[in-house]
């Protein structure tokens, strides 16, 4: 069922604001500077059941962004048009038709399409906005509204549904049942290459892709489909974000908007690939977006991109990389230096690739979709015990205060992100280094490279607390706890 609205027209004339409005949320970045929205935005509009796009401005001047930007633009335009069954093309009922939106009327009346005039900041006095102006671009009875105050917005969505016609009956029997699509979301510094690498995996030009850093700005939602080692498709929802910068390096409200979508984004999704820039190393920029994702509780995907460059840099004798016995030896250089740097990250699976050349894409997915079912996996409580007795032995906890810090037993709690409840002797004597230090263990020993493991810490005096107010009887001390071993699990309350 194809049943998709576009909103076109030229830069400032409320677009966003519109499409926000009819979403009756925010979603795509509004605001007065022409030519913020470059890429297609889409959401599902559940009551009307149909999909509503917001497009880049045309018409955009070479004073207010590059030439290439320009055209990306229109092209997602473009693009709109010709997948729309409704186009909304908006105008500016206070500043009147001009010969911008007079060549667009033209090129909408050639495409046959369905088109609904809108004339947006409509709820001033009716000698402000002229009319007279609508009517002369050939499109029909024009429809008034306020997309800032809402005004109007009821009768545009009934003219919507009117022209989009009643929405057709499924059969029940015949509709498909699928799991929900795994959404997964590219985080990292601008143009490191993260639209190349959304457009090479939907095999298409539907993101703007632009050597300028910075031609993202929005978050967009993509689905594909993709089939996996095992012969089976898998449906993806995938989230291109902009760059996220530094707070301190913030420019204008719209980059202060564009992290915030980025970093709503992170919390979306499934899983986060991280893209880095194989010339460039691990920044200390790389390193505070990973951070994020981990702050989100989010399984990570270290994917390295511009692996071609490297390539060709050795293969020409590039002086560059001159410290370098050849490419497999910057490589597992590059491996060890990111690690350092991202300790945080243990077994992360780590990816190198190339946009360009698709040189190892479909490893990403392939990478996804095992991440995304350990993220189920029951840990057997015994193993789990008996895996960090181990650990404490093989490497004792520091020394704190003359007191260690010391588990009496662990049981999980919950998966997606992995929680593992500890009953230990005080909270306070887990060091953050020694906390990495069974995370990894955990990650190693049960195969859960690249999920976060989150610790729930309950201390000596909590546990007396909860025995104070049980009937049940619990163990309170080590021996009593080597005692009972695993078979009946301490309370999670």
């Amino acid at each position: 069922m194809s049943r998709t609205v576009a909103i076109v027209g030229r830069p400032n004339v409320g677009k966003s604001r519109l499409f926000n409005r009819l979403a009756r949320k925010r979603i795509s970045i509004v605001h007065d500077q022409p030519g913020v929205t470059r890429d297609v935005i889409s959401t599902e509009i559940a009551e009307g059941q149909f999909t509503l796009l917001d497009t880049g401005g045309l018409g955009l001047t070479d004073a207010q962004s590059a030439a290439d930007i320009i055209k990306a633009s229109e092209r997602q335009v473009d693009f709109a048009i010709a997948s729309a069954d409704l186009i909304l093309f908006v105008i500016d009922g206070l500043e009147g038709v001009n010969a911008l939106d007079e060549r667009i009327a033209k090129m909408l009346r050639k495409s046959k399409k369905s088109v609904l005039l809108v004339v947006n900041k409509a709820d001033f006095n009716d000698e402000k906005v002229n009319l007279a102006d609508a009517y002369r671009l050939g499109l029909g009875e024009p429809a008034r509204v306020s997309a800032e105050h809402g005004t109007g917005e009821t009768d545009l969505r009934g003219l919507i549904l009117a022209r989009l016609g009643a929405v057709p009956e499924v059969d029940a029997a015949t509709t498909k049942t699928a799991a929900d699509p795994l959404c997964v979301c590219f985080i990292g510094r601008p143009n490191v290459g993260k639209s190349s690498l959304s457009n090479n995996l939907l095999k298409s030009d539907r993101l703007v892709v632009s050597p300028i850093a910075g031609t993202t700005r929005d978050s967009v939602e993509l689905p594909f489909e993709f089939k996996g080692r095992d012969g089976e498709m898998y449906p993806f929802k995938l989230i291109d974000t902009a760059g996220i910068k530094a707070a301190t390096k913030l420019a204008s409200p719209v980059e202060y908007f564009s992290r915030l979508r980025s970093l709503d984004a992170i919390q979306r999704a499934d899983v986060v690939f991280l893209v880095l820039d194989a010339l460039e190393g691990v920044t200390q920029q790389d390193k505070a977006i990973a951070g994020e994702a981990i702050k989100d509780k989010k399984p990570i995907v270290i994917v390295v991109n511009k692996w071609d460059l490297v390539q060709e840099m050795f293969s020409k004798g590039n002086l560059k990389l001159s410290g370098y016995k050849n490419a497999r030896d910057y490589r597992d250089k590059y491996e060890k230096a990111l690690f350092d740097r991202l300790f945080f990250t243990p077994g992360a699976p780590l990816i190198f690739v190339s946009a360009v050349s698709s040189y190892e894409v479909d490893r990403m997915l392939n990478a996804a979709v095992k991440l995304h079912r350990t993220l189920d996996k029951k840990l057997p409580t015994a193993k789990l015990n008996q895996h960090l007795a181990y650990l404490a032995d093989r490497t004792p906890p520091p020394s704190i205060g003359g007191k260690r810090f010391r588990v009496y037993y662990a049981t999980q709690t919950g998966t997606r992100p992995f929680r593992i409840k500890l009953f230990c002797n005080r909270e306070e004597k887990l060091t953050e280094q020694y906390r990495r230090y069974l995370e990894a263990g955990l990650v190693a020993e049960f195969d859960l490279a690249g999920c976060p493991i989150y610790f729930d810490l309950v201390g000596k005096e909590a546990r007396s607390e909860m025995e104070t107010h049980s009937n049940s009887s619990y163990p309170t001390t080590k021996a009593q706890y080597k005692a009972r071993g695993t078979k009946r699990e301490t309370p999670e309350d």
